[in-house]
């Protein structure tokens, strides 16, 4: 496209917030400005940001039943007046809620089109909710249905979470476009021993002790616990083996105590939340990767941790069965109780280790934040060029984009 266009990118997270969501909408702001494109990204006030160009933060508050989370406000129509002066010409929403439902009033105000990516399979996370109890995941699809079939196109970054959506009903063209990283921070050329060195020491970590590595929010879905339950075993074969768990989250106190009851408290690390520009730092800590959750859409730690040239054991999942490939690009587990063969097999063997971590980047290859950019922008081009202008914005309009 050579027109240069005004984005508009509505996401209730953004960093200094780590999650999948916030890092996703962070390259896609990148890549888009590297290709011309004028972005705006709106998304939730937060105390620990600072001030940015480009970044506008809307009046929120903690979300009452996940305090790590915000919700924005109500805003005033002042705010759609200076809306107008931005001359967007088309809102992407990466959020069902606050900020999304913002971005759709925007889009109808300056009559614009109105892309979303679903992110999030809300129906796995219901139990934030008073404890499952005022939310189903019946509701969650209703929800889903309900917002996804309001923007012109939907956008997912896996046939995963696209079935899903199309058995919910929605009913918007569905075109699924993996989420890109930068691989350059992971590399593991792009970082110093001796800092890693560093980091290890600090942590209590041996040279001669292997790590098992865990990245990402600590929160029930994530399935955490079903790695610490195994590391007693994991132990009876591989003494010096120590699990670091970097990240934060509701469910940290939680698997600190289960650690403690199974008396591995000393093999398992828990450092906290780390800044975004020093997480290529912590993935080189590791001699694997190891994940059990099956609530990702599309699994960005994975492809980090095969960037970092680390070998991947995940429990299998259509979100990843792509990506993960058991023998070849990594190694995945169907039941709980294989993962300490797995684990025992990786680590004991530094010719298969490298076979898989070399099969991995090529496995990767098609997944840099660039190609994620390039595939955005031609989407938002087809959309525009399909969009009925303002005369007709209120029509419903078939839109005529594949599938």
């Amino acid at each position: 496209m050579s027109k240069s266009l005004n984005i508009g990118l509505f996401t209730d997270t953004y960093f200094p917030q780590i999650n999948g969501v916030a890092t996703s909408v962070h390259l896609l702001q990148k890549e888009l400005a590297a290709l011309g494109h004028n972005v705006y990204i709106f998304t939730t006030s937060e105390p620990r940001a600072t001030p940015t160009p480009g970044i506008y933060r809307m009046p929120s508050m903690p979300f009452v039943f996940m305090r790590s989370h915000r919700v924005g406000l109500l805003y005033p129509p002042k705010v759609l007046l200076k809306m107008r002066k931005l001359k967007l010409d088309i809102v992407h929403t990466h959020t069902e809620f606050s900020l999304g439902f913002f971005g759709k009033i925007v889009s109808e105000f300056l009559k614009i089109p109105l892309v979303h990516t679903y992110h999030t399979m809300w129906e796995d996370y219901v139990h934030y909710v008073a404890g499952g109890h005022l939310v189903t995941p019946k509701m969650a699809r209703q929800f889903s249905r309900f917002f996804c079939n309001r923007s012109r196109v939907v956008i997912t970054p896996a046939e995963k979470s696209k079935d899903f959506l199309a058995s919910y009903g929605v009913e918007r063209p569905i075109r699924i476009i993996p989420t890109g990283i930068d691989f350059e921070p992971f590399s593991p050329q792009q970082h110093c021993p001796e800092e890693i060195k560093a980091i290890k020491q600090s942590l209590g970590i041996l040279p001669q002790e292997r790590v098992l590595l865990s990245i990402g929010r600590i929160a029930k879905e994530k399935s955490i616990d079903v790695i610490i339950n195994q590391m007693p075993k994991i132990l009876e074969v591989l003494p010096d083996v120590k699990l670091v768990i970097v990240g934060d989250g509701p469910a940290r106190s939680h698997l600190e105590e289960l650690s403690k009851d199974l008396q591995i408290n000393a093999n398992v690390i828990f450092t906290g939340a780390k800044p975004w520009h020093d997480i290529g730092k912590y993935y080189q800590l590791g001699d694997a990767f190891i994940n059990a959750s099956v609530t990702e859409t599309q699994g960005l730690t994975y492809v980090e941790a095969m960037a970092a040239h680390l070998p991947v054991i995940a429990k299998f999942d259509k979100s990843i069965e792509g990506l993960v490939r058991h023998g070849e690009t990594g190694l995945t587990f169907h039941d709980a109780n294989h993962l300490p063969q797995l684990v025992t097999s990786i680590l004991s063997d530094d010719a298969e280790k490298n076979r898989i971590t070399t099969n991995a980047l090529s496995a990767i290859s098609h997944l840099s934040s660039k190609k994620f950019g390039q595939n955005i922008a031609h989407l938002y081009a087809e959309v525009i060029s399909a969009y009925p202008g303002p005369s007709k914005a209120s029509k419903t309009v078939r839109l005529k984009i594949k599938r």
